[in-house]
Formats: structure tokens, C-alpha cells, sequence
């Protein structure tokens, strides 16, 4: 396992909340964390079918563009019932001319269950991939889950994407029911962000 041993971190993506959230995590280490944005870094196409695919493509991309350690996720709900979909066609099943619609996807994922005549509960969990990769070609991977079921309708007003569907096992409401403070410390993110702090930061 590598160690990072720089001072600076490229964050391959251009949504500022979760650079925010990776920043926060990283703060303790002293670790100074920009995002695409900022290095005016293209998004590349994500042709793979694994999560992990997915994240090793926009890690490299960003490490080689960049000259900078790049750390990149990839991250969806796989639904038992459905064979694991949406999985890494999680945001795909939301898009629309306008724009994501993410109650279309959900009810999208609840008109397929029903269709297929499922048995409830409804088990699924929500996946992220890390890849922490740098400009030599290496690469690191970290994956986490957190496990739970599809529930219907949707329920709560926090969060994003499919939150409003998912109950965590263990817990009686949604994430998007949750405070975002708990739900940070039990979500898949969370999962693979130990994995990477223990192993490349501690």
C-alpha cells in the first residue's frame, strides 16, 4: 500500500460539496485539496461497468493532466430485485434534457419493482469507490458499502439522489431523513474514506 506523502491533493470532481466533505476529512493531515474546477480539467468519459472502473478513469485522467495525486469515486445504489441496477448507471437513469430528475429515478426503480412482481423488503446498498492514483501510474482502491432496503414512497427532505429511498439496516428512517452529520458517519462514502485513511494517510 502507498503512503501519500505530498502536501497537495487534486479532488477529480467538480461538485463543490463533495470537495468540500473530502476536504473536512482531510483537514487533520495538513493536506491542501483543490478540485478539478480549478485546473480547468475536462471530465472524462465513464466507459466501465465496475464502479472501480469508473474511478480509476477520472483519478488517472486528473493525475496525468494535473501532475498531482488524484483521488476520484464512483458511487450508485445496486437493488437486489432489479439484479443489482441501477448500480454504475445510477445518475444515467436520472437524466433528462433538463437535466437529473432523481424522483423520476426513483419511481423509475419502484415501477420496476413492482413490475417484476419483487417481494418486499426490497434489500439494497448504496457503493463508493475510491482510487486514489498518481502521475507515475499507480493507483490505490478503496470500496464501501452500507447496507439496507428500497422503501416506498420517498421520505425526507435532506440529502440527495436516491436518499429518500434508502433505509439504512439498523435504522427506522431514510437518509434523507437523517441528520447529514449521521448519515456522513454511516454512508458507503464514509465506509470507503476509512479505508483510505488507514490506508494511505495513517
Amino acid at each position: 500500500m502507498r503512503k501519500f506523502t505530498g502536501d497537495t491533493l487534486l479532488v477529480a470532481t467538480h461538485n463543490a460539496g463533495k470537495l468540500a466533505e473530502i476536504a473536512s476529512l482531510l483537514q487533520p493531515y495538513g493536506i491542501k485539496v483543490i478540485g478539478a474546477a480549478e485546473r480547468d480539467l475536462a471530465e472524462p468519459d465513464e466507459t466501465e461497468t465496475s464502479f472501480a472502473g469508473n474511478a480509476r478513469i477520472k483519478a488517472h485522467a486528473a493525475a496525468a493532466a494535473s501532475g498531482l495525486p488524484s483521488l476520484s469515486d464512483d458511487s450508485g445504489i445496486e437493488i437486489d430485485a432489479l439484479g443489482g441496477a441501477p448500480g454504475v448507471y445510477t445518475a444515467d437513469w436520472a437524466e433528462t434534457p433538463e437535466g437529473r430528475d432523481f424522483a423520476m429515478a426513483m419511481t423509475k426503480a419502484h415501477d420496476k419493482l413492482r413490475a417484476n412482481g419483487a417481494a418486499q423488503p426490497w434489500s439494497a446498498r448504496f457503493c463508493c469507490t475510491l482510487v486514489l492514483a498518481w502521475p507515475d501510474g499507480h493507483n490505490e482502491v478503496f470500496p464501501g458499502t452500507v447496507e439496507g432496503r428500497f422503501i416506498w414512497p420517498m421520505r425526507g427532505e435532506n440529502g440527495h439522489g436516491y436518499d429518500p429511498i434508502f433505509q439504512p439496516t439498523g435504522y427506522d428512517i431514510t437518509f434523507a431523513e437523517m441528520d447529514p452529520d449521521l448519515k456522513n458517519r454511516i454512508s458507503h462514502r464514509a465506509d470507503a474514506f476509512a479505508r483510505l485513511v488507514k490506508g494511505c494517510f495513517d
